[in-house]
């Protein structure tokens, strides 16, 4: 049954006696200052009056002052600190305009106030939801969920927020149907999933079957009724059981203990009912007892008990003791037949136990999660940070002595963000405006020519962040630019992206593919200065047919001009034109000496047999060490491979030293030169890119045409390959006031052998 609040301690007058309410709050929670509380009390409560007084009648003022105080009493269940507490006291008064958080950060805090705010946000970005009354009411719903704890960086504002829809779920009853079934609603998909992911077990099952009250009501009602017509049997007959057992248990000696009847609830009842597909008299856990004992042997000792006395359901006992459950949940349950034949539940556990799993320290946001699908690394991440921070407080006592652990370092995976209708988007954390456009609608995409993020035009290739709402900017026709389909320049970064551009390509006339794919491929030729190569013969290496299909591919965008390149490098690198070689960037091949990056060498002896551990399976920059078999040269482990570990103390005198061997990186000296408009910092962005892209700059020269204003830039620098000169260029190439770009007829090879560098 749904759980009913208390009522809190009254004057004569009527108004709340706040000293009286305050020591019964400490019954649960330590207050370090109970006369901070006391004032935020009678402010939130003075700033109610005025408002009425004042004609400001937003709902009765004095009943919203005292929820604030049902709130708190909420989260005193919970064992939360003191300014949360005062947080929840004060938080309607500012969502209602009476006081700012400026002023309530100014007399109570900047924790206080950042708490408010906190909660605040939340309440907006639920706000901004959109009525969807289609298929993909369920996934706008998880995006919902999934954006509100990304954007959650303390878990006190999550629970401040749950313990306000609580409240006003509790009173919703006396407003109309609409506004019911909006607020049951909200919280049935939004915050009973985020309560049952956060563990609040008891505040979870109140928010289901309130909110399942308004949302089917004649199931409700049904279930109700069933339970009410069944209560004094039922009672009566879990009063049979616990006296019995409490016989039982005195009798073996366990004087310390808690039995009692476990209320199913009617949203769980009637979940049970459509799942298994049966009726209201075949839920047989409506009938159930919780027994609670101090040890784990204790709990082993009352199953003993429930067994020898009453016979058990085959298939119906799980130890989640022996066993717990992947988040940690433990508990013994069992079913037997009781008296009358009637089939019983029990739960034995610790009073430990029971305590994780009821306040939240326990991870019960996987057990039975079937509802709501959480693949979501990230977002599970957060979701257990936040349940650790739970278990901190519940350890130390105060969350304020752990502030340094309320800012999360979690990266989540994915991000969420508004279309300007309110509808939430979830998208890979490095999404940019384009991979929005073609998640929202694939025309969108197409026509994609601007973004606004926030009210602000922002690059195409700004990265998106949660919670912004994103306007894309359309032409009338068109289509996307294959410039998007370079990745040096950073416009699209998801496949789905990447994949209707590639498409729209392809249904282009292939004249005008292989148009465009030539182009594209002649002007890299010429800015990388290479010529006299094979066309054909570089096609079908990158198994084409011909040269022209070749073409077609790269206009279509299924096929790199970087992955051509590097074909190029490796398929007329095979000769012993030096010049040819230079402007490959390639060097002979030569057959016999060079020693593999994956080689290993033993140490003192020479070359010797060796093999990989199929324990370990040891890998490049692994800690190796070498054992000496019989007949089978020297085995290669890991350092920290538990056999190798062993082996080392039972036959010291057959370890080995070894080491992996070195390697060397070709680097090759290029000449390159930049013609641009001259501008201020020209040289400084230049110098970036080079830096961002991890480039060794041998030599710099600039020189200036003040009677054209033109730039030009002589760069010597050293690069491992065509692909990343190719790369290089095209980021160069998108510097403002930058017109060409190309490499020039000189330059070398340079090598640097990687082991001497690293012990210079």
């Amino acid at each position: 049954m749904v759980k009913v609040r208390e009522d809190q301690p009254l004057k004569a007058d009527g108004r709340v006696d706040i000293p009286a309410w305050i020591a019964h709050l400490q019954q649960d929670v330590v207050l370090h200052d109970p006369q901070v509380l006391h004032e935020a009390c009678t402010l939130a409560e003075r700033l109610a009056l005025d408002a009425e007084a004042n004609g400001e009648v937003w709902r009765d003022n004095a009943i919203t002052f005292r929820t604030g105080l049902e709130m708190a009493d909420i989260l005193g269940e919970l064992k939360l600190d003191q300014p949360t507490l005062v947080a929840a006291v004060l938080y309607r008064a500012v969502r209602k305009g009476l006081i700012s958080c400026e002023a309530v950060e100014k007399r109570f805090g900047k924790e206080v106030a950042s708490l408010i705010d906190g909660v605040l946000k939340m309440a907006a970005i639920s706000q901004l939801q959109a009525p969807d009354h289609g298929l993909s009411q369920h996934n706008q719903q998880e995006n919902l969920r999934k954006m509100l704890v990304t954007m959650i960086d303390d878990v006190r504002v999550a629970l401040i927020k749950i313990a306000e829809r609580t409240c006003i779920l509790r009173q919703v009853r006396n407003d109309s149907r609409d506004k019911c079934l909006r607020v049951a609603r909200e919280v049935f998909d939004i915050y009973a999933p985020l309560a049952h992911r956060l563990g609040v077990g008891h505040v979870k099952w109140e928010l289901e079957d309130l909110s399942f009250r308004y949302l089917h009501e004649d199931d409700y009602k049904a279930i109700a009724k069933q339970l009410a017509e069944k209560r004094l049997d039922r009672d009566r007959y879990i009063n049979d059981v616990v006296s019995t057992l409490k016989s039982q248990l005195e009798a073996q000696g366990i004087m310390r203990y808690d039995l009692a009847g476990r209320a199913k609830h009617i949203y769980s009842i009637w979940r049970k009912m459509k799942r298994k597909r049966i009726n209201f008299s075949q839920v047989h856990d409506v009938r159930a007892v919780r027994i609670l004992v101090p040890e784990i042997t204790d709990c082993y000792t009352v199953l003993g008990i429930v067994h020898s006395r009453w016979h058990h359901v085959p298939n119906e006992f799980d130890d989640y003791i022996a066993n717990p459950k992947k988040n940690g949940y433990q508990s013994l349950h069992t079913a037997v037949i009781g008296p009358e034949n009637k089939v019983l539940e029990i739960q034995i556990r610790t009073f430990a136990m029971h305590e994780e799993a009821e306040l939240g320290v326990c991870a019960h946001w996987r057990y039975k999660g079937t509802d709501v699908d959480t693949k979501s690394r990230g977002y599970e991440e957060k979701i257990a940070w936040l349940r650790q921070v739970l278990e901190w407080q519940e350890e130390v006592g105060e969350l304020s002595n752990i502030s340094e652990g309320l800012n999360s370092d979690i990266a989540p995976d994915r991000i969420y963000v508004f279309t300007p209708d309110g509808h939430v988007i979830d998208l890979p954390r490095v999404a940019t405006p384009i991979d929005f456009a073609y998640r929202v609608h694939t025309e969108i995409g197409h026509l994609c020519r601007g973004a606004k993020v926030d009210g602000r035009i922002v690059p195409l290739t700004y990265r998106l962040k949660t919670g912004q709402q994103v306007e894309i900017l359309t032409a009338t026709k068109g289509g996307p630019s294959r410039d998007w389909l370079n990745p040096n320049l950073g416009y699209v970064k998801t496949s789905r992206a990447r994949t209707k551009i590639q498409a729209w390509f392809k249904q282009q006339a292939r004249e005008q593919n292989l148009e465009e794919g030539k182009g594209l491929l002649e002007r890299e030729f010429r800015r990388l200065d290479l010529d006299n190569l094979d066309r054909n013969k570089l096609a079908q290496a990158v198994n084409y047919a011909i040269a022209d299909d070749m073409y077609a591919a790269i206009g279509a965008g299924d096929l790199r001009v970087g992955q051509v390149l590097s074909q190029a490098q490796h398929l007329f690198g095979d000769t012993e034109d030096q010049d040819q070689l230079d402007r490959l960037l390639t060097r002979p091949r030569k057959t016999g000496g060079k020693e593999a990056p994956d080689s290993v060498t033993v140490l003192g002896v020479g070359n010797l047999k060796t093999q990989m551990a199929n324990c370990c399976h040891p890998v490049p920059g692994d800690q190796i060490v070498g054992f000496i078999t019989h007949g089978r040269g020297v085995t290669i482990h890991r350092g920290d491979c538990p056999n190798i570990l062993q082996l080392r103390s039972e036959e010291p005198n057959r370890i080995v030293a070894v080491e992996w061997g070195s390697r060397q990186i070709v680097q090759y000296t290029v000449d390159i030169e930049i013609l641009a408009w001259d501008r201020s910092n020209l040289l400084r962005d230049v110098t970036g890119v080079l830096s961002g892209e991890k480039i060794n700059v041998l030599a710099v020269n600039t020189r200036t045409d003040k009677n054209h204003n033109m730039a030009t830039l002589n760069i010597t620098l050293e690069v491992a390959s065509l692909e990343v000169l190719e790369r290089l260029f095209s980021r160069i190439q998108q510097l403002p006031n930058v017109t060409d770009i190309k490499r020039l007829r000189q330059g070398g090879e340079r090598r640097m052998d990687e082991h001497n560098r690293g012990s210079a």
